[in-house]
């Protein structure tokens, strides 16, 4: 039920020695208030005056207040460690998918990654909270309560020390049983989160195809699909509670009716009866209380194990080995033999991937889909790392993966949907400058195509864009990106992944005018399916099933009939634009 790796969290262990401690004292609280308790019920049963219970009385309120008053303390000890603890674990998480890449999340899921950082670190919170506080109850409560019980009647003591494993193996049968249906319930849960994001995205592109009202009904069957698993683990979740609350309330009256008995044969006294048979439900009470809580924890452990997974990824190491670079037209970029095989595949994404570039060039990518164009940027970005430790050489140092941090402060990365913060459109612009001057803003932004959009703004560069504020077309996204790069000439390596593929021709064509002065003077790379950017490149790398089939300049390649001429006369009229 607890996962190991909760106790590599720092600053856990006092935290559990502290509540530990505090439970000692709480079951003390509950014998002294049981004991109390039954001393005023018998001092009435025996006729004695009024005066005899105003101590018992007295003892059974200080008791029973003390014995709440530490839960209090116990939930004030334990909460701001959880909440720090689950903060810090939403910043490592974000953090290390930004060391990781965009891999990792397309690997994941975009309503994944979002849901895990949102709602499952709150299930990590919940689980935190509860586990520690309830599993310490469970191990210490009732053992304390048990071994005073056995001091006044043993056979009473025997009883409750054999029913209680029964219990727990009935709990652990149902348990495993809630766990199977919630690990169902948390992976379908994720895959509403992906369907989800994945329909918003293309929901334009399926209106324009006139299919949202028949992809309505897969919505619908994942959503159908997540609330039939719900149901189901909370189906279990009753049945176990109302299973557990029937045996113990069973095991309490089976003590009751043993000293019934033994009252009646004088084996015991009404005292240490009455005392046991006050302390029966409270010996039951921890196990009781995680069960309400079993179905939150299970949540929760899922969120957490997932959350651990990822931060437990391995990341690509000696990344300061380029802490500083600037790229001059003297730089040099090698790739020899390249090959990157991801994760749990069984063949390599990219092939013997070789090439060499120099200065200032503009390099086209171009394939058809899935031919690794994508991957390849991504490898080049240093999101992605390739099989092999030495077949990269930049300015003549071999390099394990280009996740370096000088190469990646002098990149610019613009993919096919720039993603844009809920933020002003001065902070979305000047996110690599933040302290960029409004007159260096306002040029990128005219450098960018995007004045006279600007002017129609009432608040101008103060408008705030991103989720649930002004929407920008696919078109705007693009110029914002391309302001973003405007604004920043100190990063001389522009890395390009279909930037256009989402837009129509008409917006491709006016954005191509404003990205051509942005490609000077720097080196670029530009992955696309659309041939008519190849005719501003200096050099092609032709992409073909991870391969790199054919590579040279524009006229070089056309000059022979290879892959270059024949995926540009099976793409027909898309290399139209000049």
């Amino acid at each position: 039920m607890i996962d190991k790796r909760l106790f590599k969290f720092p600053g856990i262990t006092p935290r559990v020695i502290l509540i530990a401690i505090l439970m000692v004292i709480q079951a003390i609280m509950i014998i002294i208030q049981a004991r109390a308790l039954a001393i005023a019920v018998v001092n009435l049963w025996e006729l004695k005056a009024l005066s005899t219970i105003v101590v018992p009385t007295t003892v059974f309120a200080v008791s029973f207040l003390a014995r709440h008053f530490i839960t209090v303390i116990q939930n004030r000890v334990f909460y701001p460690f959880v909440e720090q603890t689950s903060g810090k674990m939403r910043e490592q998480l974000m953090a290390k998918l930004f060391r990781l890449g965009p891999s990792v999340v397309e690997k994941n899921g975009t309503g994944n990654m979002v849901t895990m950082a949102l709602e499952g670190i709150d299930k990590v919170q919940t689980y935190l909270m509860l586990i520690i506080i309830k599993i310490m109850d469970m191990g210490i409560t009732p053992w304390l309560i048990l071994i005073y019980i056995a001091f006044m009647q043993w056979k009473e003591a025997l009883f409750l020390l054999v029913i209680y494993p029964v219990i727990i193996l009935f709990m652990i049968i149902l348990g495993l049983a809630a766990q199977s249906k919630a690990d169902t319930q948390y992976e379908g849960y994720q895959r509403l989160s992906n369907n989800f994001v994945d329909t918003l995205r293309g929901l334009g592109t399926l209106k324009q195809l006139g299919l949202s009202k028949r992809y309505a009904g897969n919505v619908y069957q994942v959503s159908e699909d997540y609330r039939k698993q719900t149901m189901s683990v909370l189906r279990i979740a009753m049945t176990s509670t109302f299973a557990l609350d029937f045996f113990t309330t069973l095991s309490v009256a089976v003590v009751a009716v043993f000293l019934g008995f033994d009252l009646m044969d004088g084996k015991i006294l009404l005292l240490p009866a009455l005392t046991i048979l006050t302390l029966a439900p409270d010996y039951f009470l921890p196990v009781r209380n995680f069960a309400s809580d079993y179905h939150a924890t299970l949540n929760g452990k899922n969120a957490l194990q997932a959350v651990l997974d990822v931060l437990e990824l391995p990341e690509m190491t000696d990344r300061e080995q380029i802490s500083e670079l600037d790229w001059q037209p003297d730089s040099q970029l090698q790739l020899n033999n390249v090959s990157m095989t991801y994760d749990g595949a069984d063949a390599a994404t990219l092939k013997h991937i070789s090439f060499g570039v120099k200065g200032y060039q503009k390099i086209g990518i171009i394939g058809a889909s899935g031919s690794g164009k994508s991957t390849l940027i991504n490898l080049i970005g240093g999101f992605l790392s390739p099989d092999q430790s030495d077949a990269i050489q930049l300015n003549g140092q071999t390099l394990p993966h280009l996740s370096q941090t000088g190469w990646q402060h002098n990149s610019i990365y613009i993919p096919q949907s720039p993603y844009l913060f809920h933020a002003s459109l001065r902070e979305n612009i000047s996110f690599y400058q933040p302290d960029a001057s409004q007159a260096d803003i306002l040029n990128a932004c005219d450098k960018a195509g995007l004045t006279d959009w600007l002017a129609t703004l009432p608040d101008g560069l103060a408008t705030m864009i991103g989720e649930g504020s002004r929407g920008v077309s696919g078109g705007q996204a693009q110029r914002i990106a391309l302001a973003r790069a405007f604004l920043d000439e100190k990063r001389h390596v522009l890395l390009f992944d279909e930037p256009t593929a989402h837009l129509d021709i008409e917006t491709e064509a006016a954005l191509k005018e404003d990205i051509l002065p942005l490609l000077d003077n720097r080196l670029v790379f530009f992955a696309t399916h659309r041939l008519h950017w190849i005719n501003q490149m200096d050099y092609v790398l032709v992409m073909d099933h991870g391969e790199l089939v054919e590579q040279g300049t524009p006229e070089q390649l056309a000059a022979h009939n290879g892959p270059y001429t024949k995926l540009r006369a099976e793409m027909g009229g898309l290399h139209a634009l000049s």
